[in-house]
Protein backbone atom coordinates (compact mmCIF):
# COMPACT_ATOMS: atom_id res chain seq x y z
CA UNK A 1 0.00 0.00 0.00
CA UNK A 2 1.47 3.34 -1.07
CA UNK A 3 1.43 6.38 1.19
CA UNK A 4 1.52 9.78 -0.50
CA UNK A 5 1.90 13.21 1.10
CA UNK A 6 0.31 16.21 -0.64
CA UNK A 7 1.48 19.71 0.30
CA UNK A 8 -0.10 22.97 -0.84
CA UNK A 9 2.29 25.86 -0.14
CA UNK A 10 0.23 29.03 -0.46
CA UNK A 11 0.87 32.72 0.01
CA UNK A 12 0.13 32.70 3.73
CA UNK A 13 -0.72 29.13 4.76
CA UNK A 14 0.53 25.64 3.98
CA UNK A 15 -1.75 22.60 4.04
CA UNK A 16 -0.65 18.99 4.12
CA UNK A 17 -2.60 15.73 3.77
CA UNK A 18 -1.75 12.05 3.83
CA UNK A 19 -3.32 9.71 1.31
CA UNK A 20 -3.24 5.92 1.47
CA UNK A 21 -4.93 4.05 -1.37
CA UNK A 22 -7.21 6.97 -2.15
CA UNK A 23 -8.29 7.62 1.43
CA UNK A 24 -7.33 10.64 3.55
CA UNK A 25 -5.48 9.57 6.67
CA UNK A 26 -4.78 12.96 8.20
CA UNK A 27 -4.36 16.68 7.53
CA UNK A 28 -2.66 19.71 9.05
CA UNK A 29 -2.28 23.43 8.40
CA UNK A 30 0.33 26.01 9.43
CA UNK A 31 0.67 29.74 8.85
CA UNK A 32 4.07 31.23 8.02
CA UNK A 33 5.30 33.95 5.68
CA UNK A 34 8.34 31.97 4.52
CA UNK A 35 7.36 29.11 2.16
CA UNK A 36 10.16 26.74 3.15
CA UNK A 37 9.59 27.28 6.86
CA UNK A 38 5.89 26.75 6.28
CA UNK A 39 6.39 23.54 4.28
CA UNK A 40 8.76 21.92 6.76
CA UNK A 41 6.61 23.12 9.67
CA UNK A 42 3.52 21.51 8.15
CA UNK A 43 5.46 18.32 7.49
CA UNK A 44 6.68 18.17 11.08
CA UNK A 45 3.20 18.78 12.48
CA UNK A 46 1.72 16.07 10.27
CA UNK A 47 4.32 13.52 11.42
CA UNK A 48 3.79 14.45 15.07
CA UNK A 49 0.00 14.23 14.81
CA UNK A 50 -0.07 11.00 12.80
CA UNK A 51 2.78 9.19 14.52
CA UNK A 52 4.19 8.22 11.11
CA UNK A 53 7.86 7.65 10.38
CA UNK A 54 9.70 9.08 7.37
CA UNK A 55 10.44 5.63 5.93
CA UNK A 56 6.70 4.93 5.66
CA UNK A 57 6.18 7.73 3.12
CA UNK A 58 6.61 6.78 -0.54
CA UNK A 59 6.37 10.17 -2.22
CA UNK A 60 5.76 13.86 -1.51
CA UNK A 61 3.74 15.88 -4.04
CA UNK A 62 4.00 19.66 -3.74
CA UNK A 63 1.91 22.39 -5.33
CA UNK A 64 0.98 26.02 -4.76
CA UNK A 65 2.87 29.24 -5.44
CA UNK A 66 5.41 28.53 -2.70
CA UNK A 67 6.43 25.17 -4.15
CA UNK A 68 8.77 27.01 -6.55
CA UNK A 69 11.09 27.62 -3.59
CA UNK A 70 11.63 23.88 -3.06
CA UNK A 71 14.86 22.84 -4.78
CA UNK A 72 15.42 19.39 -3.27
CA UNK A 73 13.66 16.34 -1.86
CA UNK A 74 12.03 16.86 1.53
CA UNK A 75 13.91 14.80 4.14
CA UNK A 76 15.29 12.65 1.33
CA UNK A 77 11.82 11.45 0.27
CA UNK A 78 11.18 11.59 -3.52
CA UNK A 79 9.50 14.98 -3.99
CA UNK A 80 7.70 16.18 -7.12
CA UNK A 81 5.78 19.29 -8.12
CA UNK A 82 2.22 19.31 -9.42
CA UNK A 83 0.54 21.99 -11.52
CA UNK A 84 -1.62 23.93 -9.05
CA UNK A 85 -4.69 24.22 -11.26
CA UNK A 86 -4.70 20.50 -11.96
CA UNK A 87 -4.42 19.85 -8.22
CA UNK A 88 -7.38 22.18 -7.57
CA UNK A 89 -9.51 20.32 -10.10
CA UNK A 90 -8.54 16.83 -8.93
CA UNK A 91 -9.09 17.75 -5.30
CA UNK A 92 -12.42 19.46 -5.98
CA UNK A 93 -13.74 16.46 -7.89
CA UNK A 94 -12.62 14.10 -5.11
CA UNK A 95 -14.12 15.96 -2.15
CA UNK A 96 -17.37 16.88 -3.94
CA UNK A 97 -17.94 13.59 -5.76
CA UNK A 98 -18.97 15.60 -8.84
CA UNK A 99 -17.72 14.88 -12.36
CA UNK A 100 -18.91 18.21 -13.76
CA UNK A 101 -18.49 21.41 -11.77
CA UNK A 102 -16.62 24.66 -11.32
CA UNK A 103 -14.01 24.44 -8.56
CA UNK A 104 -13.15 27.73 -6.86
CA UNK A 105 -9.93 27.91 -4.86
CA UNK A 106 -10.22 30.77 -2.37
CA UNK A 107 -6.80 31.56 -0.97
CA UNK A 108 -4.82 34.79 -0.93
CA UNK A 109 -6.34 35.33 -4.38
CA UNK A 110 -8.90 33.23 -6.23
CA UNK A 111 -8.57 30.66 -9.03
CA UNK A 112 -11.33 28.91 -11.00
CA UNK A 113 -11.08 25.55 -12.76
CA UNK A 114 -13.59 23.63 -14.85
CA UNK A 115 -13.93 19.90 -14.17
CA UNK A 116 -15.63 17.69 -16.75
CA UNK A 117 -14.77 14.06 -16.09
CA UNK A 118 -11.01 13.63 -16.49
CA UNK A 119 -10.71 16.95 -18.28
CA UNK A 120 -9.55 19.74 -15.98
CA UNK A 121 -8.93 23.24 -17.33
CA UNK A 122 -8.02 26.56 -15.78
CA UNK A 123 -10.67 29.23 -16.45
CA UNK A 124 -9.36 32.40 -14.87
CA UNK A 125 -8.48 34.02 -11.58
CA UNK A 126 -8.95 37.14 -9.51
CA UNK A 127 -6.86 39.18 -7.11
CA UNK A 128 -9.88 39.31 -4.80
CA UNK A 129 -9.60 36.78 -1.98
CA UNK A 130 -8.22 36.28 1.49
CA UNK A 131 -5.48 38.82 0.90
CA UNK A 132 -8.16 41.42 0.17
CA UNK A 133 -9.85 40.71 3.50
CA UNK A 134 -6.60 40.93 5.46
CA UNK A 135 -5.39 44.06 3.67
CA UNK A 136 -8.64 46.02 4.02
CA UNK A 137 -9.18 44.96 7.63
CA UNK A 138 -5.61 45.92 8.46
CA UNK A 139 -6.37 49.52 7.48
CA UNK A 140 -10.00 49.67 8.57
CA UNK A 141 -9.83 47.68 11.80
CA UNK A 142 -6.14 47.59 12.69
CA UNK A 143 -5.89 43.79 12.55
CA UNK A 144 -4.51 41.19 10.14
CA UNK A 145 -5.63 38.26 12.28
CA UNK A 146 -7.84 35.95 10.21
CA UNK A 147 -9.36 34.47 13.36
CA UNK A 148 -10.16 37.89 14.86
CA UNK A 149 -11.75 39.14 11.64
CA UNK A 150 -13.85 35.98 11.32
CA UNK A 151 -15.01 36.30 14.94
CA UNK A 152 -15.85 39.99 14.53
CA UNK A 153 -17.87 39.35 11.37
CA UNK A 154 -20.09 36.84 13.16
CA UNK A 155 -21.41 39.75 15.25
CA UNK A 156 -21.62 42.22 12.37
CA UNK A 157 -24.34 43.32 9.97
CA UNK A 158 -23.34 44.23 6.39
CA UNK A 159 -26.51 46.31 6.01
CA UNK A 160 -24.96 48.85 8.39
CA UNK A 161 -22.35 49.68 5.73
CA UNK A 162 -23.83 48.48 2.41
CA UNK A 163 -26.44 50.27 0.34
CA UNK A 164 -29.25 47.83 -0.50
CA UNK A 165 -31.92 47.77 -3.19
CA UNK A 166 -34.48 48.58 -0.49
CA UNK A 167 -32.57 51.78 0.36
CA UNK A 168 -32.91 53.20 -3.14
CA UNK A 169 -36.27 52.00 -4.46
CA UNK A 170 -39.64 50.68 -3.38
CA UNK A 171 -40.12 48.93 -6.72
CA UNK A 172 -39.35 45.28 -7.41
CA UNK A 173 -36.21 44.98 -9.56
CA UNK A 174 -36.11 41.71 -11.52
CA UNK A 175 -35.63 38.84 -9.03
CA UNK A 176 -33.76 40.92 -6.44
CA UNK A 177 -35.19 41.33 -2.96
CA UNK A 178 -34.87 44.49 -0.86
CA UNK A 179 -31.77 43.21 0.94
CA UNK A 180 -29.76 42.64 -2.25
CA UNK A 181 -26.60 44.76 -2.23
CA UNK A 182 -26.72 47.80 -4.50
CA UNK A 183 -23.34 49.20 -3.43
CA UNK A 184 -20.75 47.68 -1.11
CA UNK A 185 -19.85 50.24 1.58
CA UNK A 186 -22.26 52.69 -0.03
CA UNK A 187 -24.07 53.43 3.27
CA UNK A 188 -21.41 53.69 5.95
CA UNK A 189 -22.89 55.34 9.02
CA UNK A 190 -21.30 56.73 12.19
CA UNK A 191 -23.08 53.97 14.10
CA UNK A 192 -21.36 51.19 12.15
CA UNK A 193 -19.20 49.03 14.42
CA UNK A 194 -15.94 47.18 13.75
CA UNK A 195 -18.00 44.01 13.51
CA UNK A 196 -20.16 45.63 10.80
CA UNK A 197 -17.07 46.65 8.83
CA UNK A 198 -15.62 43.12 9.12
CA UNK A 199 -18.87 41.62 7.85
CA UNK A 200 -19.01 44.22 5.08
CA UNK A 201 -15.55 43.23 3.82
CA UNK A 202 -16.38 39.52 3.89
CA UNK A 203 -19.71 40.18 2.19
CA UNK A 204 -17.99 42.14 -0.61
CA UNK A 205 -15.29 39.51 -1.20
CA UNK A 206 -17.70 36.55 -1.23
CA UNK A 207 -20.19 38.38 -3.46
CA UNK A 208 -17.41 39.22 -5.92
CA UNK A 209 -16.02 35.69 -6.00
CA UNK A 210 -19.50 34.14 -6.01
CA UNK A 211 -20.68 36.19 -8.99
CA UNK A 212 -17.41 35.54 -10.79
CA UNK A 213 -17.92 31.78 -10.29
CA UNK A 214 -21.60 31.96 -11.27
CA UNK A 215 -20.69 33.49 -14.62
CA UNK A 216 -18.13 30.73 -15.21
CA UNK A 217 -20.71 28.07 -14.32
CA UNK A 218 -23.20 29.48 -16.83
CA UNK A 219 -20.52 29.67 -19.52
CA UNK A 220 -19.53 26.02 -18.99
CA UNK A 221 -23.11 24.81 -18.33
CA UNK A 222 -22.22 23.50 -14.87
CA UNK A 223 -24.92 23.29 -12.20
CA UNK A 224 -22.61 23.24 -9.18
CA UNK A 225 -19.82 25.44 -7.84
CA UNK A 226 -17.43 23.83 -5.35
CA UNK A 227 -15.90 26.34 -2.93
CA UNK A 228 -12.50 25.35 -1.56
CA UNK A 229 -9.57 26.90 0.28
CA UNK A 230 -9.24 28.42 3.72
CA UNK A 231 -11.94 31.04 3.12
CA UNK A 232 -14.51 28.38 2.25
CA UNK A 233 -14.76 27.44 5.95
CA UNK A 234 -15.59 30.98 7.11
CA UNK A 235 -18.82 30.73 9.09
CA UNK A 236 -19.80 34.38 8.59
CA UNK A 237 -19.90 33.88 4.81
CA UNK A 238 -22.66 31.24 4.87
CA UNK A 239 -25.56 33.75 4.65
CA UNK A 240 -23.81 35.44 1.72
CA UNK A 241 -23.57 32.11 -0.13
CA UNK A 242 -27.25 31.33 0.56
CA UNK A 243 -28.28 34.76 -0.77
CA UNK A 244 -26.24 34.20 -3.95
CA UNK A 245 -27.92 30.82 -4.48
CA UNK A 246 -31.37 32.39 -4.17
CA UNK A 247 -30.47 35.28 -6.46
CA UNK A 248 -28.76 33.36 -9.27
CA UNK A 249 -30.20 29.85 -9.01
CA UNK A 250 -26.84 28.09 -8.83
CA UNK A 251 -25.67 25.56 -6.25
CA UNK A 252 -22.61 26.41 -4.13
CA UNK A 253 -21.06 23.47 -2.28
CA UNK A 254 -18.56 23.51 0.59
CA UNK A 255 -17.55 19.84 1.02
CA UNK A 256 -15.75 18.26 3.94
CA UNK A 257 -11.98 18.91 3.76
CA UNK A 258 -12.58 21.88 1.43
CA UNK A 259 -9.69 23.82 2.98
CA UNK A 260 -7.31 20.99 2.02
CA UNK A 261 -8.62 20.57 -1.53
CA UNK A 262 -5.44 21.52 -3.42
CA UNK A 263 -3.17 19.42 -1.19
CA UNK A 264 -5.53 16.47 -1.69
CA UNK A 265 -5.39 17.00 -5.44
CA UNK A 266 -1.58 16.98 -5.38
CA UNK A 267 -1.57 13.69 -3.46
CA UNK A 268 -4.11 12.17 -5.85
CA UNK A 269 -1.89 13.09 -8.78
CA UNK A 270 0.95 11.26 -7.03
CA UNK A 271 -1.17 8.13 -6.66
CA UNK A 272 -1.80 8.08 -10.40
CA UNK A 273 1.89 7.85 -11.21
Amino acid sequence: MSFIIGIDIGGSTTKIVGLRDGKITGAAMVRASDPLTSAYGAFGRFLADSGMQLHEIDRVMCTGVGSSFLKEDIYGIPTEKVDEFRAIGLGGRYISGLDHCIVVSMGTGTALTHVCGDQISYINGSGVGGGTILGLCSKMLGTRSYEHIAELAMRGNAEAVDLTIGDITRSQLANMNNKTTASNFGKVSDEATDADFAMGVINMVFQTVGIFAMMAAREHKADSIVLTGTLSRMEAAKPVIVALEELYGVHYIVPEHSEFCTAIGAALYGERK
